[in-house]
């Protein structure tokens, strides 16, 4: 079978469970014959080999069964650079990008200001970001899933930052760390912990699909941003800064809560791309 063939297969065995199911395809067998999308546009008469059509129809199959297609893929784009994923980490989302672009504007106006805290880091797509972009940076990057800190570290080692992060298996703070401590050593803390209400999360297409650790927020999507702003201020230096993911449909619950917490802060509201209320920044005293 060449690619011309196959392409028109894939499309139509896509189609029914994606918006984009021609781009789909072609990411799909531009990864498993090894070539960039662009070749294999540009080489329709390429005959596969036996192999080929083999991983190409099991991972068919996948999507298929309703396996999103990042994990079929094994990798997926954020913020410019392909990062390792498996089904015990997150997708990465693109507005997520917004918090590392604030992240990464903040540390470039403080200079002698960069350790940095990644909080429920899942890939490490956010830790490794700010490394690549802030190359004297030093960054505590924690989460309780001992699997998801495998794939953070994967990533880390790929993309050769490893040296600038510590990875620690914990509930959100560590009790020791080489990087920050209890005294005020955190400038910059970054969270994007799960964040959808129990019971919205169940009715979500994604539920079942990505892991649940990832996503549950609790009863009203905050559980865990409770807890951290009841522990963050003692690990925060002054003028220290949060920077927090939240669900979109509750940007007035969360500003309230921020607010209540950290009277005397200034908070800020960020939209995403899709000019939906999604990144809080706090700045402390």
């Amino acid at each position: 079978m060449n690619l011309k063939d196959l392409l028109e297969n894939s499309i139509q065995k896509i189609e029914p469970f994606s918006d984009t199911p021609q781009l789909d395809a072609q990411v799909l067998i531009a990864h498993i014959i090894g070539k960039p999308r662009t070749w294999v546009m540009a080489h329709l008469e390429y005959e596969i080999t036996s192999k080929e059509q083999e991983y190409i129809n099991s991972a068919l199959n996948q999507l298929g069964t309703g396996e999103p297609f990042p994990y079929v893929l094994g990798k997926w784009e954020f913020f410019g650079f392909e990062f390792d994923i498996t089904k015990n980490v997150l997708i990465p989302r693109p507005e997520t990008e917004l918090l590392v672009e604030k992240a990464i504007a903040r540390l470039q106006t403080l200079p002698d200001k960069k350790t940095i805290a990644d909080i429920g880091t899942g890939s490490g797509a956010i830790a490794v970001s700010i490394a690549l972009n802030v190359p004297d940076a030093k960054i505590l990057a924690t989460d309780i899933s001992p699997a998801a800190l495998d794939v953070a570290k994967r990533n880390a080692e790929k993309f050769n930052v490893q040296d600038q992060i510590e990875f620690i298996e914990c509930d959100l703070l560590p009790e020791q760390s080489s990087i920050v401590n209890r005294q005020s050593s955190i400038d910059l803390l970054c969270a994007n912990l799960p964040y959808i209400p129990t019971e919205i999360m169940r009715g979500l297409p994604i539920f079942g699909r990505e892991p649940t650790i990832a996503l549950d927020g609790g009863s009203d999507g905050f559980v865990l941003y409770r807890r951290l702003f009841k522990l963050a201020p003692d690990w925060l230096a002054p003028h220290g800064v949060m920077l927090l993911e939240f669900e979109s449909s509750l940007g007035a619950q969360t500003l309230k809560l921020a607010s209540n917490s950290f009277p005397n802060a200034v908070i800020n509201l960020y939209q995403d791309l899709a000019d939906k209320d999604r990144l809080l920044e706090i700045i402390f005293p």
